[in-house]
């Protein structure tokens, strides 16, 4: 039986999702999905009765900008190691696009990012996504994959994502967008299977609840387990 918490502030919810969430966010993704089976679950069943804007039509003004993922269960994030944290973002523009980026750090222990702990170089990469909204959804289509190795000194920012995002938007404007399978020839080849795999599966998207500063998202790869994401507006 789920607690009763409606006697509890939308404010007051949000505040502990935060805090829960951020002990938790580290941890392998088996125990980030028991976790939010016994613990976020009711918390985010309670929100989502709260939900200020439940129409997906009215979700896509409020979605637009700069978001910092700060838990989630979504497996393709997490394919390469050492994901930065600060540094990961998501991003909604008024175009219809929409992107996942992500700067990963060199480990020891991956054979694909050893090479350039050596050189202190960082990976970023971002997933390329349109958006809109049909029959009272949300429609999401993969669009590419863009990826880059930078100076880890040279710090991934909103503003230089925001910048990346826009430029390869640009370049996108004036072709056919058909999800095809990405050049991911810099990674090993078991990593690069995972990636294509996810790359090629069909998004679902629905806001449990959404502000103008905080987001549950509840997102699904074809047949795959529904995935979690807690979002907080970039400031």
């Amino acid at each position: 039986m789920l607690p009763n918490l409606s006697h509890r502030s939308t404010e007051d919810l949000k505040q502990e999702i935060l805090k829960l969430a951020e002990g938790n966010d580290r941890a392998p993704l088996s125990q980030k999905v028991k976790f939010y089976k016994s613990t976020l679950e009711p918390l985010f069943a309670e929100l989502s009765q709260r939900n200020p804007f439940p129409n997906a039509e009215e979700q896509v003004a409020i979605s637009l900008g700069v978001w910092l993922p700060v838990w989630s269960t979504i497996p393709f994030i997490e394919i390469l190691p050492g994901r930065v944290r600060d540094q990961s973002y998501q991003i909604f523009q008024d175009n219809g696009y929409y992107a996942n980026i992500a700067r990963y750090a060199p480990g020891q222990r991956h054979s694909f990012l050893r090479a350039l702990s050596a050189v202190l170089l960082a990976y970023d990469f971002m997933l390329l996504q349109k958006f809109s909204v049909q029959n009272g959804q949300w429609y999401i289509q993969n669009v590419g994959i863009e990826q880059a190795f930078r100076w880890r000194g040279n710090l991934l920012t909103p503003e230089k994502a925001g910048s990346w995002l826009t430029k390869v938007v640009r370049s996108k404007l004036s072709q056919v967008d058909v999800p095809k399978a990405p050049d991911l020839s810099s990674l090993d080849k078991s990593t690069a299977k995972k990636v294509g795999t996810s790359f090629l599966a069909t998004p679902q998207l629905e806001h449990l609840y959404i502000d103008h500063d905080f987001r549950v998202v509840k997102s699904q790869r074809d047949q795959q387990r529904p995935s979690y994401t807690i979002a907080i507006r970039h400031q």
